[in-house]
């Protein structure tokens, strides 16, 4: 959470223009000033499920707008996942990122197609889930296909959020929520592969 706390605050200005040009301008800002709040966490807790779990009520209760309470359930849904599990493995990795992808999708009710952070996700978890021999295989394809997930978004004409509200003028625009969430998985690569 460290890694993706850094890279959020490296990012947040892209962020922020990439949601000016579709959304309310505030992904990067909100993003930023949650994570800063993550990192702010006293740390002494008896396992990962129970810091992540800790980390998305934080996002929930900090983050404005759709972010904090995505990246929120998306976390707390990742931590219900690990709860119990004293080794992480690849197979139990993909089970956590799927975990995390159905709480997204159950609270945002976004699907693919709809040019959000689901364009993303999803494609991530199922090449995870096609590769859980080996950790660091597992996460570096999800990260791959997150990213050809959401450079896809760029041509999308948004189905859902405040980007909809434009219609076919989103269209050519990458989505930030999809930019952010490749922003995760890069730091999930970086440090659990």
């Amino acid at each position: 959470m460290a890694d993706f706390a850094a890279t959020i605050s490296q990012n947040a200005a892209l962020l922020t223009d990439l949601d000016r040009q579709i959304g309310d301008a505030d992904h990067g800002s909100n993003m930023n000033r949650g994570m800063q709040a993550v990192i702010a966490l006293d740390r002494d807790f008896p396992d990962a499920a129970s810091y992540l779990k800790k980390a998305g009520m934080t996002l929930v209760s900090t983050v404005g707008g759709a972010s904090g309470p995505l990246y929120g359930t998306f976390l707390l849904r990742f931590a219900g996942a690990l709860t119990g599990q004293t080794t992480h493995d690849a197979d139990g990795m993909a089970r956590a990122w799927r975990a995390g992808l159905e709480g997204v999708i159950s609270r945002g009710k976004a699907g693919l197609g709809d040019k959000t952070m689901v364009d993303a996700l999803q494609p991530a978890v199922e090449a995870m889930e096609a590769e859980t021999s080996d950790l660091a295989v597992c996460l570096t394809s999800g990260l791959a296909a997150g990213e050809q997930g959401r450079d896809a978004t760029t041509p999308m004409v948004a189905r859902k959020g405040r980007a909809s509200y434009l219609g076919e003028r989103s269209a050519g625009h990458q989505d930030p929520g999809a930019t952010s969430i490749v922003l995760l998985l890069e730091a999930a690569a970086r440090t659990l592969a």
